[in-house]
Order: structure tokens, then C-alpha cells, then sequence
């Protein structure tokens, strides 16, 4: 809990001082619809219908302010729907992704989406019920944004890199997805609706069977549907099948409604589609389908503003020789002016160069030369007294051979003589010595004998004595 408590105050600090820093909350079960965020759907009615209980929503927001809802499944571990509105887009931002700590951990302090390395080993089970980064590094999926960020404005773009407003699509289906969604968006939807802040957008996915790493459901049907909530208001449906990355096909919303779970309405009375304009929907079906061929769509509803464009392009192409031209003398101009100076530079980097190069050779021979010089007249002493020192231990060698040659030589002779006048003296005087020894051997066998006599003659007269008591009988007193 402490550490929890401190990585909140870090992200509170982050958040007051950098703006840009990225926030989410997850609405609770006892709160209806999805808080501030119900302002992304007409009349402020969320979809009815998504009733499982690992149904999850959650009020996208960045810089304290809402910006999306998504309805997140936590079993899937995909969003099922975003709801959005166009704003103007701007360009594209470097992916920055988040996650939703509460999704996995609803007792941690955390309330606000947050960077994936910045609290793990802080949330309680984390990727339990979301998907993570890990989860498709080398799957071969990308992360493909429900919420195009493409149609959003800088504050809005940034919120949409959450984990929770991806699905697992192809690169190239992502990229498929994302373009033809923008362009029905900009060229076919927008020109059509009358109040550009009450065109609603649900992009949402089916998910399937098929899991990355186990884990994360690979949809397969792409939808949206829009909402024109206007007084000339009209709805519809688009469908894009994973298995063919060019379809796109167009329906109505409650026929979008039926591929989707039972008893699912994604807008409050199906967005008057029961009263919507023939001709208008005609025309957006019309720009969808020059869509769908690879055509450019352009709005027809201002034929003055066609014509001004006609004369803007026609003035354009009649000036864009002379504008070519003026550029290309600037160009050259600006190359001259660059060639100039670079040749100058170059002259005085090689004359400069040159002239460092020769002092520098120059000032290290004589380093070298004065070095060289110092050591040869500092080993000169050195190398003398190492000679006499030398001359003089092998002089000390020669006399110590001669002194222990001539005591090895004066031993021999001196030994022997010493040996041979030794000799007498150590034979008489050992002959004391060898007459006590035979005397004490004499001695002392005499001596043996006469103890094994005596004990001899004690053992017989114990024996007889023996013998007398046993048998002789006893006399009186008087005997």
C-alpha cells in the first residue's frame, strides 16, 4: 500500500507538470452508463445490450478531460466497441501506449491509465483481464486502434494509444482498416451531416475463437456505425470481414445490430433510421461505394466552392512554372552560395591542416630526440657502477673458490693421520671395558645358579613338609 501511495503521488506530480501525461478511469458497476463519457453517444444513451458481467467500461481520458468510451471485454481481452466523435485531425504522433491498472487490480490506488513499465510489480495481477505489450511482441498482429487516431486532434490522438482500444489485426488489414475508416469518415460521413458535432461514431469488433499467444481474441468482423443526430439525421453501418482486407460493406444500423449479440441497440431509436432522408442516404452510400472502388470523393453540396477550386487550380498549374523557376534559381543560388563556402573551408581546413601537422611532427622528433639523449647520458653512471660492482663480487668468487679448494685438499690427509693416530688408543682402552663386560657375565651366571639351587631345594622341602602334614597322623600333646 505504501508503494502504491507513492507511485500516485509520482503520477500526480507528472500529471500537473506535464499536461500530455495520458489518463483513464474505469466506471463502476454501481455508476450508469459511462460517466462524463456518456457525452459520446446521442442523446447520452450508451448501447444497450453488452450485458456480460466481463463487460468492463471505461471513460477514456487525457488531461483530466473525457475524450472516448470504450467497452472493454476482459475475457476476450479486446475492446468490443469505441465511441468517438470526429474532430479535426492532426498529425500523427509517436505511439506512446498505456494500460488500465484498475481493469486487473480494482483495489490499487490508481484510477488513470498509465505507462505499462511504470507500474509493474505495483498492480496486482497485471494482464490477468487486459492485454499487454508482451502480448504481441513476435505474434505477428499489430496493434490496430478501434478509435483511429488519424480522426482525432492532438489531445484526443493521444489518448487513443491505450492497450485498451486495440485489437490484434495484420499490418496490412491495420492499415487497410484505418484508411478506408478515415475516408469514409472525412469524404462520405462528415460532408453529410448538417452539424458536424452531432455525428456520432461506434467502431467496435466481433471476436472469435482464434487467440494470440493463447491469450488475446484475433477478431473477425471490423464494424462501425455512425449516427448523425441532426434534424436531417441518418445512420448507418460498415462491416469489414478479417479474412478479405478490401471489403467493406454498408448496411443499416439494425442490420449491423443483428450480427452483433441478441438484443443489442447501439443508438437510442436506431437514430431515426426510420426517418432518415432517402436522398441523403443515397449519396452517402454513393461516396461509400466510390470509396470501396479507390475513388476520391469530394462534396457537391457548394458548387461555388467547386468552381473556386477550379479556378485555384487552374491558377496554380499556370504559375507553377514561374514558381518552379524562381525555386530553382533560389536552389542554385543557395548551392552556389554553399559550394563557396565549403570550398573556402576546405582550403583553409588543408593549408591550417598542413601547417598544425608539421609543427606537430616537428615538435615531437625533438621530444623524441631530447628524450633519447637524456636517457643515454643518465645510463651512463648507472651503466659504470653496475661494471665495478660486478668486477668486484666476481673477484670476491674467485678468492672464495681458492680458499674452499685448498680446505678440501688440506682435509684428506689431515683426516687420516688423525684416524691412524686415533686408532691405538681407542683399542687398548676398550680392552678394560670388554674384561668388565666377561666378568659381569661370569659373575652373574654363578650367581644364577646358585638361585635356581636354592630354589630348587626350598621347592623340595615345601614338597616333603607338604607330604608330612598329609599323611604322618598328628600326636598328642604329650608325644
Amino acid at each position: 500500500r505504501e508503494w502504491n501511495m507513492k507511485t500516485s503521488i509520482v503520477f500526480l506530480l507528472c500529471a500537473s507538470l506535464f499536461p500530455g501525461f495520458s489518463q483513464g478511469r474505469v466506471v463502476g458497476e454501481d455508476e450508469t452508463g459511462f460517466a462524463e463519457c456518456n457525452v459520446f453517444f446521442p442523446g447520452q444513451v450508451p448501447p444497450e445490450g453488452f450485458t456480460e458481467p466481463f463487460h468492463v467500461k471505461i471513460c477514456q481520458q487525457y488531461n483530466k478531460e473525457p475524450r472516448f468510451a470504450t467497452l472493454y471485454s476482459t475475457k476476450d481481452k479486446i475492446p468490443l466497441y469505441s465511441a468517438f466523435k470526429y474532430t479535426k485531425p492532426a498529425q500523427n504522433k509517436e505511439e506512446n501506449w498505456l494500460v488500465e491498472p484498475q481493469i486487473d487490480d480494482p483495489e490499487n490506488d490508481l484510477h488513470e491509465m498509465v505507462h505499462e513499465a511504470d507500474i509493474i510489480g505495483t498492480v496486482a495481477n497485471l494482464g490477468a483481464n487486459q492485454a499487454l505489450t508482451s502480448d504481441y511482441v513476435g505474434s505477428g498482429y499489430e496493434r490496430g486502434l478501434l478509435n483511429p487516431s488519424l480522426l482525432n486532434e492532438e489531445d484526443f490522438q493521444m489518448a487513443t494509444y491505450t492497450l485498451t482500444n486495440a485489437v490484434p489485426l495484420s499490418p496490412s488489414l491495420s492499415k487497410s482498416w484505418h484508411r478506408d475508416i478515415g475516408m469514409v469518415v472525412e469524404q462520405a460521413l462528415v460532408p453529410h451531416c448538417s452539424k458536424k458535432d452531432h455525428l456520432y461514431l461506434l467502431a467496435g469488433a466481433i471476436p472469435s475463437s482464434v487467440r494470440v499467444k493463447g491469450k488475446v481474441s484475433v477478431p473477425e468482423t471490423l464494424w462501425l456505425a455512425a449516427c448523425c443526430n441532426a434534424p436531417d439525421g441518418w445512420s448507418l453501418g460498415l462491416v469489414k470481414k478479417m479474412n478479405d482486407e478490401n471489403s467493406l460493406v454498408d448496411l443499416t444500423v439494425r442490420e449491423l445490430e443483428k450480427r452483433l449479440l441478441a438484443g443489442v441497440h447501439l443508438f437510442k431509436g436506431s437514430c431515426g433510421e426510420d426517418n432518415q432522408s432517402q436522398g441523403k442516404t443515397e449519396a452517402i452510400l454513393q461516396a461509400v461505394s466510390k470509396i470501396r472502388s479507390g475513388e476520391q470523393v469530394g462534396s457537391s453540396d457548394n458548387q461555388e466552392t467547386k468552381d473556386s477550386g477550379l479556378v485555384r487550380k487552374l491558377a496554380g498549374i499556370i504559375a507553377t512554372p514561374f514558381i518552379k523557376l524562381l525555386e530553382l534559381l533560389i536552389y542554385v543560388f543557395v548551392e552556389l552560395v554553399k559550394f563557396a563556402f565549403y570550398f573556402l573551408w576546405l582550403v583553409i581546413k588543408q593549408v591550417g591542416g598542413t601547417i598544425l601537422d608539421g609543427v606537430y611532427s616537428l615538435c615531437n622528433g625533438m621530444v623524441s630526440y631530447l628524450k633519447a639523449i637524456s636517457m643515454v647520458l643518465i645510463s651512463i653512471p648507472y651503466d659504470l657502477v653496475r661494471v665495478i660492482i660486478n668486477i668486484f663480487l666476481g673477484f670476491l668468487q674467485i678468492v672464495q673458490d681458492v680458499l674452499f679448494i685448498t680446505y678440501r685438499i688440506l682435509c684428506i690427509p689431515l683426516g687420516f693421520a688423525l684416524h691412524l693416530i686415533a686408532f691405538p688408543y681407542h683399542s687398548i682402552c676398550a680392552i678394560p671395558s670388554v674384561l668388565k663386560d666377561m666378568a659381569t657375565g661370569i659373575g652373574g651366571t654363578f650367581s644364577l645358579v646358585i638361585d635356581a639351587t636354592a630354589a630348587l631345594l626350598h621347592g623340595f622341602y615345601y614338597l616333603a613338609g607338604h607330604i608330612v602334614k598329609r599323611f604322618v597322623p598328628k600326636g598328642s600333646s604329650d608325644d
